[in-house]
């Protein structure tokens, strides 16, 4: 288990780039910007987080932005910083983080910088306890692919709607097609990531709030090209987003969660998957019904390729790590051969 530490930074704080962090060395990629750096008056909080176990913050926090131009979350690829806008019962933050040698530094603005902060090292894999996996029960691509990269974490972000918005949008289409739909609808009718104007992104919006989930209008469905039965599974979610909170209190996730999730029409087995994987950092949560997934997996440990059942078969052997055991088959590399018909691309947006 991740043990740590969470302190203020010393003072005077600097870096490579510079003063940390309104400095050249925090700022983002050129176009991404205003010109100059409007001084902050609202909250800021910084911190330094130094775990005793390694922690790879890219590999951790990578299965959280969807795509490349995700509105919520960005990599700066000139900087290696991870910016994140998140909402919290204080107010939306915008945290930042910077990977270190030994950890990261962090700093919030907005009303829910304390909170971010706060979660953090959660979110960077604190609680994330591997050391019930035996890497002698794994085959040999995968416990050498844990060899090699000893930081990989799995984060919880301790925002259940905000994890299940997202999975509900890329429900039976392709990946592109959702992201699309995601980043449209974000530009349409989020708010601005509060921070210093010329310092944040100007591209970062703050996740839709339940209440702007369902004040979209139906044309604006259409044009996101996001179909009826996911429009309804997510304005039900957004119904019921104060409750979905409360599951936080059970843990990293299980049965009792899964099945709350599920009890929303229209969320199975896949997304309900898929929102705890992040928002809980639940280990034992495989995203069985994708479309590569169980082909993936069932190469990977019986070389051959196989469905959902097949796969659920062979991972039962790891059962409360199974999540882990899907992690460590991607970081393998070596995925399933590429030969069948692929997913087409369907235009939803006339329906």
């Amino acid at each position: 288990m991740t043990t740590s530490t969470l302190r203020a930074p010393r003072a005077p704080a600097s870096s490579k780039g510079g003063d940390w962090p309104a400095c050249e060395g925090w700022m983002p990629a050129r176009g991404e910007v205003r010109a100059g750096v409007v001084p902050w008056r609202g909250r800021r909080v910084e911190a330094v987080y130094e775990p005793r176990e390694p922690v790879d913050v890219g590999l951790t926090l990578g299965v959280l932005p969807r795509g490349t131009h995700d509105p919520t979350m960005w990599r700066n690829p000139a900087t290696g910083d991870w910016w994140r806008v998140t909402r919290t019962p204080e107010g939306l933050a915008t945290l930042v983080i910077r990977p270190t040698r030994h950890g990261a530094r962090l700093v919030a603005f907005g009303d829910g910088a304390e909170r971010a902060i706060a979660s953090a090292p959660e979110l960077l894999g604190r609680g994330d306890d591997w050391s019930g996996l035996d890497p002698r029960t794994l085959p040999p691509p995968l416990a050498e692919a844990w060899r090699r990269h000893p930081g990989i974490h799995l984060t919880r972000t301790g925002a259940v709607f905000e994890s299940l918005a997202p999975a509900i949008l890329e429900q039976k289409i392709m990946t592109l097609e959702a992201r699309r739909a995601w980043r449209y609808l974000h530009r349409r009718f989020a708010v601005a990531a509060p921070g210093p104007e010329g310092l944040v992104p100007r591209h970062l919006r703050a996740p839709l709030s339940p209440e702007e989930w369902r004040a979209i209008p139906v044309w604006e469905w259409h044009r996101a090209g996001v179909d009826l039965s996911r429009r309804s599974t997510l304005q039900r979610a957004a119904g019921a987003a104060a409750g979905l909170e409360r599951m936080l209190e059970l843990g990293r996730g299980n049965e009792e969660v899964t099945a709350r999730l599920r009890s929303i029409p229209g969320v199975g087995v896949w997304t309900a998957a898929e929102t705890t994987q992040r928002s809980h950092g639940d280990p034992d949560a495989p995203s069985f019904g994708d479309y590569h997934l169980a082909g993936h997996i069932t190469w990977a440990l019986s070389g051959e390729i196989g469905d959902d059942f097949a796969a659920a078969a062979l991972l039962e052997t790891w059962r409360g790590h199974r999540q882990r055991v899907v992690r460590l088959i991607g970081l393998a590399g070596g995925g399933k051969p590429r030969r069948g018909p692929r997913m087409t691309v369907e235009d939803h947006r006339d329906r």
